[in-house]
């Protein structure tokens, strides 16, 4: 719950260069104010996340963009009216509001609304806008709680605000709508069906851009066993093969999935948003028992399947050297 006085200490540590974990309907957020660049790169240092993957800029309602992006495309307003508070994210051109501590120095800037009572009420207080990528070690799996937060954060956060589990679970779909055409650079919490519905017309996803957001390296969103990626019907043989090989094996997919004997499985509904609400959830659960490998069942590529089916491909994904 929060309180007139909790909100009050939060406001205040952000205008004094704190940061603070703050809850959005996606994941949990490192939140530091824009406008206070060390506060910005202490949010950098904290994660270990390269200075030049950018942040998304949050702010209280759609009639702020002016001030951060210098061209609003009409596009972008019904996108904003149809989605905002949401899980959408919008890369604009930026004006000099947005910095190159936030904008990793490129010439766009992305921005979203979030659909969350403690990070609006947080950031009509403030007055302006906050950097809050994901809660976590760069690289790793996202926050949906506070006490995922706390887990891997601790006490480097100045304060961690409690606003429950996330109602969505994935991080927000972000719209590339600063070139000629719009484009999907990474799936997320809003399905590319709801945005090509509202702008009467298919948006691509592409897998690479010129314009670099938050998610898009190969290998994110990873938990420290090694994800193998699997069709429902292949689970077995693998799961088969990789206990032969002496590995400690979990699965990660549907409740009526059958298994062999004394192989945990870490249940992820079959409907798209559901799995999208538990997956980073169980990937932690999964991570608690010390598995040194999780086979992950596939979703279904449509709604928000394509957003899961994104994160897990990320989180199997080859590591770099020390990740």
């Amino acid at each position: 719950m929060l309180t007139s006085d909790i909100l009050t200490r939060a406001v205040e540590t952000l205008r004094r260069g704190g940061v603070i974990a703050l809850p959005t309907e996606t994941v949990y957020g490192l939140a530091a104010n824009c406008e206070d660049e060390l506060a910005v790169r202490r949010v950098f240092a904290i994660k270990g996340r390269p200075a030049t993957h950018p942040l998304i800029v949050h702010v209280a309602r759609a009639s702020e963009l002016p001030s951060w992006a210098r061209h609003v495309p009409e596009e972008a307003w019904r996108l904003a009216e149809a989605f905002w508070p949401g899980p959408l994210t919008l890369v604009l051109p930026r004006t000099a509001r947005a910095t190159d501590a936030v904008t990793g120095g490129q010439d766009t800037v992305a921005l979203r609304v979030p659909n969350h009572p403690v990070a609006l009420a947080v950031l009509d207080a403030l007055g302006g806008g906050v950097a809050a990528p994901s809660a976590n070690r760069f690289g790793r799996v996202s926050p949906t709680t506070a006490e995922h937060v706390r887990v891997d954060l601790g006490d480097e956060v100045d304060l961690i605000l409690d606003g429950g589990p996330c109602t969505v679970g994935v991080e927000s779909t972000i719209v590339d709508l600063s070139g000629k055409e719009p484009m999907v650079l990474r799936p997320g919490g809003l399905a590319v069906e709801e945005l090509e519905r509202v702008l009467g017309r298919k948006v691509p996803v592409r897998a690479s851009a010129t314009v670099r957001v938050s998610g898009s390296l190969a290998s994110h969103y990873a938990p420290r066993a090694g994800v193998v990626l699997s069709e429902p019907a292949e689970v077995m043989s693998r799961v088969t093969s990789l206990r032969a090989r002496g590995h400690n094996v979990g699965v990660l997919g549907p409740p009526g999935l059958t298994l062999p004997p004394g192989v945990p499985r870490y249940d992820v509904p079959e409907d798209p948003a559901g799995a999208a609400r538990a997956l980073y959830t169980r990937l932690r659960e999964a991570d608690e028992q010390g598995h040194d490998v999780l086979v992950a069942c596939l979703p279904r590529a449509e709604g928000l399947g394509i957003a899961v089916r994104d994160r897990l491909s990320r989180a199997a994904a080859p590591r770099p050297a020390g990740g």
